[in-house]
């Protein structure tokens, strides 16, 4: 027996068959994907949740905090402190008209790979979920209690606590989960999470962006995304995907994936440790210390969600699969009646 084929606690009750539904498929396997369904659900709730705690942790940790703001204003000041920064922004003045232009087409990317594989619904989900993120993103940033910033010139600036242009990079990958196939889904989110990690770290580099920002879009849109799925699963709009071992393409852009989160979240953690700011500015070395920590965090936690989520979702497919039968009239009560004159001889 497959295992989710296996009854689970909290399983959804079984449907009952009406006229146009494949009642004879629906009734031998109506519980077996009820518990997929519902182990897939609790998964993802369970993600979400964790998600918005740790949102909350570092709204908590690095806005509501002299500590935490004090870093922000180190690791945004360290990047004039740091020459390798200085020299490859000057060298490189096109990345941000570049960044700004990807930033555009994205998010049509998304719309044209859903349109041309006919999930209307999925594609709608998926750039629902962006803009519902860039609202909340929108409110935080006007109505969450915090201190006024000041930029170098004194001018009180507004929060971007968390980014915009981050919650519409992270939330454009995300949102290849649901309308790439489950096949190519690994390489083509893989790719997307890396480019938004990419932007994200060219943000704090050039001063537009401090590392809490963007690590707060990220977890935005991880929990956006994942109480998506967890509704999907809840209407029982997944099945399981079937096992196979993965192809080295897929391999070639998963390493380099998780390799980019574990190496980042842990540099990040490590620095961070010899970064802390006490009173007062912090001196020029530490302060470029406080820069790399931040890019480091903010490229790791970019990396980690797409990790994260693609982990989850990793023998889930999300497109609808084909009925393999369509009854036109109306189900029988029995479809296999007991006649008490027949015998077998």
């Amino acid at each position: 027996m497959a295992p989710f084929d296996r009854p689970r606690t909290g399983g959804s009750p079984r449907s009952v068959a009406t006229a146009g539904d494949t009642w004879w498929y629906a009734a031998v396997a109506a519980e077996a994907a009820g518990s997929f369904s519902a182990r897939i659900r609790i998964r993802m709730r369970r993600a979400c949740l964790a998600a918005v705690l740790l949102l909350t942790v570092a709204y908590a940790g690095l806005v509501l905090t002299a500590t935490g703001r004090r870093w922000g204003d180190a690791a945004l000041a360290g990047r004039l402190a740091d020459p390798a920064v200085a020299q490859f922004l000057r060298e490189h003045p096109s990345l941000r008209g570049l960044g700004t232009l990807s930033l555009v087409l994205a998010p049509l990317l998304l719309a044209g790979v859903g349109a041309l594989r006919r999930r209307y619904a999925l594609t709608g989900a998926a750039l629902g979920t962006v803009a519902a993120a860039l609202v909340a993103a929108e409110l935080l940033q006007r109505y969450a209690p915090g201190p006024h910033l000041v930029d170098a010139s004194g001018a009180v600036v507004r929060s971007g606590f968390p980014s915009s242009t981050s919650v519409l990079a992270a939330g454009t990958a995300l949102g290849l989960v649901l309308v790439v196939p489950h096949r190519l889904r690994a390489v083509v989110v893989g790719l997307a999470a890396l480019w938004a990690a990419a932007l994200g770290a060219y943000g704090i580099a050039s001063g537009r962006l401090r590392p809490g920002d963007v690590i707060a879009a990220d977890l935005l849109v991880l929990a956006g995304f994942a109480a998506v799925v967890a509704l999907l699963a809840r209407k029982g709009k997944i099945r399981p995907a079937p096992r196979r071992r993965l192809p080295p393409q897929r391999l070639l852009v998963a390493v380099p994936l998780v390799l980019v989160a574990a190496a980042g979240l842990a540099t990040g953690a490590y620095l961070l440790l010899s970064c802390l700011p006490g009173p007062g500015p912090l001196p020029a070395d530490l302060a470029r210390t406080a820069h790399r920590c931040g890019q480091a965090l903010a490229a790791g936690t970019g990396a980690g969600v797409a990790a994260l989520l693609l982990g989850l979702l990793r023998h889930v497919d999300l497109d609808p699969g084909p009925a393999p039968y369509r009854l036109a009239s109306p189900v029988p009560e029995d479809p296999f009646p007991e006649d008490p004159d027949h015998e077998i001889s």
